[in-house]
């Protein structure tokens, strides 16, 4: 079984070498970091340690940066593919037990949750108020909850990658996706895990765009309901 970790990285000078440093001290898994053109010095920290990296030329976005990782590992014939931040909030000693998950109980994507034992960082209080409302909506238009559909740290097989592959929605594509996936009835699971708060830099989704956030991923789980 050959697992491949992907690794989107913008503007993560500050974390990438711990990262993968955690990456290879806890995995024996292939990875492959995807510079999403990022304007501070990751390219150049990934080129100066030999990283597997592929570079974008311009920010494309966290839905490109997948979308390569996920033809990369297709073409070049993984079983699995890890999706797995370069900002240091997710821990790889879980990697091998998601694995040895997947394979076993024959799970189409597997989702490392902070929720489910609530043990390390919780993020903000507002932002769990939100991951909190799409797991209910879930559970309610799908059957099944999702305690962290926003979590980044997703472990998919060759039947999610081709799907990621063909349509993968931008800005914030986590909850959508998870949606569209128990829509069409994959086997989707949750494990417990525990995440660091981000050791360095700016998360994406500043206060000002959660309302933002809360409005289009709503509207796109509820229009995934209809399709």
């Amino acid at each position: 079984m050959k697992v491949l970790i992907i690794i989107p990285a913008y503007n993560e000078e500050l974390n990438i070498e711990a990262t993968v440093k955690d990456v290879t001290n806890n995995t024996n898994y292939d990875y492959v970091i995807v510079n999403d053109g990022s304007k501070d010095k990751t390219k150049e920290i990934c080129e100066k340690n030999n990283f597997n990296l592929i570079s974008l030329p311009v920010n494309y976005g966290l839905t490109s940066a997948i979308q390569v990782g996920m033809k990369y590992a297709k073409e070049n014939d993984y079983d699995i593919a890890i999706q797995f931040d370069g900002d240091g909030q997710h821990e790889a000693r879980y990697l091998n037990e998601m694995a040895e998950i997947m394979q076993r109980e024959n799970v189409d994507m597997l989702i490392g949750s902070r929720f489910i034992n609530n043990e390390g960082f919780q993020s903000s209080g507002i932002r769990r108020m939100g991951i909190n409302f799409f797991a209910s909506l879930m559970k309610i238009l799908f059957g099944q909850r999702i305690s962290d559909s926003t979590s980044g740290m997703r472990m998919c097989n060759r039947k999610v990658m081709k799907n990621f592959i063909d349509d993968y929605p931008r800005d914030y594509p986590e909850p959508e996706t998870t949606a569209r996936l128990l829509h069409n009835h994959f086997k989707i699971k949750e494990i417990p895990v525990q995440m660091r708060e981000r050791q360095g830099g700016v998360s994406s989704i500043s206060p000002g765009k959660s309302i933002y956030y809360m409005v289009k991923v709503t509207l796109a789980i509820l229009i995934e309901k209809m399709r």
